[in-house]
């Protein structure tokens, strides 16, 4: 039995949609400053208001005949990152689709860019007033929408569902701090969940805190990211960068705001620095003659942060070299700095552990899937709430090991790559883990053939 929107979930939905139009100016602004380091925010602006550059019109949605396009939002890097996954399934069931791509990062876009093949088209997800979202939906007319991972907005719900598209959240998540938010914005959040045609839970602890905020979960398949398949390329000449470092790689994989400075302090605890004759480019020393046995390579999550972990590094006297300046192998430096987007196979495929960013300071922790995948064992801190599952599967089928600080983590991660047998054991069990747990890739692709075929709609036979 549908169910229609109570007096006050409409007063609320409007209450919510008045505040975002007169936030625009809000947005405009930080989208500039953030423009200042990465200049992708000030590309195509207005689409976020729902307006489109007249190149555009020589992308015609395609007629309802042909089957119309089926639109993947992945607001970040992350997201992306799983939806091509996911896309490379659904081009295999759907061959006639053409994608409409949106995003709400820089960083998202440029790895959304990727994706994209001939009568495809790409722009910023709709700033959620109705507005906006009447005309993105007018402009499109996309048949079906996937939402990723967690990507829920009112009006766009609501737009959705007033037109018949059917939204769905694919890869869906959601930990207990975001659960009890939406439980206390229950008059704003539940019609939004609700309103969704099918949620599809990466775990069963997913799917009980999505239903508890309404939605409609209908399978749980798994975490999307165990199908990443690593750039054979990128991992070759990773590897043999690494045989050719004189020490034992060590690499600090998404550091987050924060982190860094903990690294540093726990690194001079450790390895206290004596001063470095910078033009001789002697190697940093400490004062009982020893420097660190392993090389570090340090890799920030966000990009417009790479100056200011430089800066840091410098700052306390280590030298550092950055992957930008590489003509070639990486040169000597007491600290590799990944500063380049799309290459994290690269990185992974250099070292012979990682720490994981995110989960040394209360961030949640990145995602630790793509490390095992690329045959990296990982040193995760204790917060991993973000990839909770993932964490501890990882965890109990021994290719992460959990520690409490950074100090132990440093610890724990020279130990490993200074025990050779050990860590080349624990590279192959990490790529039979990932193995392990594939298939929701291609559940999903199919789960979303099967709500397109619900429609009765041309692109499924």
């Amino acid at each position: 039995m549908e169910e229609h929107p109570t007096t006050m979930e409409r007063l609320a939905l409007a209450a919510y949609s008045a505040a975002l139009w007169a936030a625009q100016p809000l947005l405009r602004r930080k989208l500039a400053r953030r423009a200042r380091t990465e200049p992708g925010y000030a590309h195509a602006v207005p689409e976020r208001f729902g307006h489109y550059a007249a190149a555009l019109d020589s992308v015609a949605p395609p007629d309802e005949d042909a089957g119309g396009f089926v639109w993947i939002h992945a607001v970040s890097l992350g997201e992306t990152r799983a939806a091509a996954i996911l896309l490379k399934e659904l081009r295999a069931l759907l061959p006639a689709m053409r994608l409409l791509l949106t995003h709400g990062t820089a960083t998202g876009r440029a790895e959304g860019a990727k994706l994209l093949q001939p009568g495809d088209v790409q722009v910023w997800q709709p700033w959620d007033t109705p507005g906006a979202v009447e005309r993105f939906l007018d402009r499109f007319h996309p048949v079906i929408g996937v939402l990723m991972e967690t990507e829920i907005w009112p009006n766009l719900v609501a737009g959705c569902g007033d037109r018949g598209i059917p939204l769905v959240l694919a890869n869906a998540r959601l930990n207990a701090k975001s659960r009890d938010g939406a439980l206390r914005l229950s008059w704003l959040s539940r019609p939004a969940y609700a309103g969704l045609a099918s949620v599809w839970a990466q775990t069963d602890a997913d799917a009980e805190g999505l239903r508890a905020v309404g939605a409609p979960v209908r399978g749980v398949f798994g975490n999307l990211k165990f199908d990443v398949v690593p750039d054979a390329a990128a991992l070759a000449q990773g590897r043999a960068w690494r045989e050719a470092s004189r020490r034992p790689v060590v690499l600090f994989a998404s550091s987050r705001e924060g982190e860094e400075a903990l690294w540093i302090e726990s690194f001079k605890q450790k390895w206290p620095l004596a001063p470095v004759d910078q033009a001789q480019g002697a190697i940093n020393k400490g004062v009982n003659g020893s420097a660190s046995p392993v090389q570090w390579l340090i890799v920030p999550r966000h990009p417009q942060r790479f100056d200011e972990v430089q800066r840091l590094l410098e700052e306390a006297g280590l030298r550092v070299a950055r992957r930008s300046t590489w003509t070639d192998a990486p040169p000597e430096a007491d600290v590799w700095l990944g500063d380049s987007l799309g290459e994290m196979a690269l990185y992974y495929g250099m070292a012979h552990a990682a720490l994981l960013g995110g989960s040394f300071e209360p961030l949640g922790g990145q995602n630790l899937i793509e490390a095992a995948a690329c045959g990296c064992p990982v040193v995760m801190g204790p917060h991993t709430f973000n990839f909770a599952e993932a964490a501890r599967l990882a965890e109990d089928e021994g290719v992460a090991q959990r520690v409490p600080g950074m100090d132990e983590g440093i610890a724990a991660a020279t130990a490993l790559v200074l025990d050779a047998p050990r860590q080349a054991a624990l590279q192959q069990q990490a790529v039979a883990f990932t193995q392990r747990h594939r298939g929701a890739a291609l559940a999903t692709a199919l789960a979303v053939v099967q709500t397109l075929r619900s429609t009765v709609h041309p692109l499924v036979p």
